[in-house]
């Protein structure tokens, strides 16, 4: 025993890894735990999915990141609950006894309910999901390269499901695969790979709602010049495995649906025994400790910070700074001073629509368009890419992808999963 303060931190996501990179110089032992054992850094998850990037470029083990910070240590494993008279954290596998606890677990694809999402769309929202849809998305031509009668059936047909950044992302660089780098891979005998569709769909009228409306307009109109379909005000009625049906509209024959309209927060928000509001996010206090339970806070995705009726929307900078913010309480209240409130400071907003075309909107007013903001955010995320390799690799990636117009890892890792007929 060591007699210094435990200080257990649920998830290895952007705020987990911020909380526990803030007490390197603590007198304090940190304990990260995560069912995975790597962090995945998730705002470049559309790229491994449509084959820009290798799945090892998004993702750096976590031991690995602290490595040459002593005193944090990895536990791999599933946390079911939390034991608040005796700080106990609940694993599948064992207990965790800890002083202070901050809350990380972050969040899960959220369906609204809309029946066959979750049996049949592809979600995107942790690693195995973007493989995973890489896979599909590339055995759909090999299919209907085979046969092609499935184009028919809709196996090149593409619907993304939800306007925001990462549904726009998503659809910009799947057009991008489609034409210009699966247009080169099937002989003009063997495939015609115009026929393919991408359907951006957004029940809301507008794309990028977050953002100001000059923005909303250029990224609409890139997307539609580029060949995407985008249907605003638009909702999703029934998903099955052959087929979309959408508000207004004939029932859409589609193998795939790639579900980038939301999240909710980890199943863990309601398994530890405190409040949750609407969306079930983590009652918070300004200061980010849970109610009625001052040694520990919820940060991130899974807190309602600001709020139920203001919360911070389920971002990486919300994520970073809350969790930043947490392990400096926990160090002020190790030092017998009073926490402080949490003030959120907003940096700008970004995404981006394809090659040398993206949004972004900084603060004081400044909004770019067009190649400036392409690059805004290449370097942007480069930044704050974890691990040396990692951004090298990225790099040299977009760079090849840029000069050749090719993307190297279109590989088909596992057995596609075939859609069943439609009853």
């Amino acid at each position: 025993m060591t007699g210094r303060s435990r200080v257990v931190i649920v998830g290895a996501g952007f705020g987990g890894l911020a909380a526990a990179q803030e007490l390197e110089s603590a007198s304090v032992d940190v304990t990260i735990v995560d069912r995975n054992n790597f962090h995945t850094f998730q705002p470049l998850l559309y790229q491994v999915a449509t084959a820009g990037l290798n799945a090892a470029d998004v993702a750096h083990p976590v031991r690995g990141i602290f490595q040459r910070q002593p005193n944090v240590t990895f536990r791999q494993g599933t946390v079911t609950g939390v034991d608040w008279e005796t700080h106990t954290l609940e694993l599948e596998d064992g207990t965790l006894t800890f002083d202070h606890l901050i809350v990380a677990a972050g969040a899960v694809t959220n369906h609204f309910g809309v029946d066959g999402a979750a049996e049949h769309a592809f979600p995107l929202y942790g690693l195995r999901d973007a493989v995973r849809l890489r896979n599909h998305i590339l055995a759909r031509f090999e299919a209907a390269a085979t046969d092609p009668r499935l184009v028919d059936d809709g196996a090149l047909t593409f619907v993304v499901v939800g306007g925001g950044a990462t549904g726009v992302e998503v659809a910009g660089a799947m057009i991008e695969l489609i034409t210009s780098v699966l247009r080169r891979d099937f002989r003009a005998g063997e495939l015609d790979v115009d026929r393919a569709r991408v359907v951006l769909v957004e029940m809301a009228d507008e794309l990028l709602t977050a953002f100001h409306p000059a923005s909303r307009r250029h990224a609409r109109e890139i997307l539609e010049a580029r060949g995407v379909e985008v249907c605003t005000g638009t909702t999703v009625e029934r998903v099955t495995a052959t087929g979309v049906r959408l508000s207004g509209r004939d029932q859409l024959a589609a193998h795939t649906l790639v579900w980038a309209a939301g999240v909710r927060p980890s199943p863990l928000a309601s398994a530890i025994g405190v409040a949750t509001g609407p969306g079930g996010r983590l009652a918070v206090e300004k200061d980010l400790r849970l109610p009625g339970h001052p040694e520990a806070f919820a940060v991130g995705d899974i807190a309602a910070i600001g709020g139920f009726d203001r919360a911070l929307p389920q971002l990486a900078p919300v994520a970073l700074q809350s969790g930043r913010h947490a392990a400096r309480q926990v160090r002020r209240l190790l030092d017998g001073r009073p926490t402080r409130r949490f003030r959120y400071v907003d940096k700008g907003t970004m995404a981006t629509i394809g090659r040398r075309a993206a949004v972004a909107e900084l603060p004081l007013g400044i909004r770019l368009q067009g190649t400036p903001a392409w690059f805004a955010w290449l370097g942007l995320h480069l930044v704050f890419l974890i691990g040396f390799r990692n951004r090298v690799s990225v790099l040299l990636n977009w760079a090849w992808n840029y000069v050749t117009w090719d993307r190297g890892p279109r590989l088909i890792l596992e057995p596609p999963r075939r859609p069943a007929t439609d009853k």
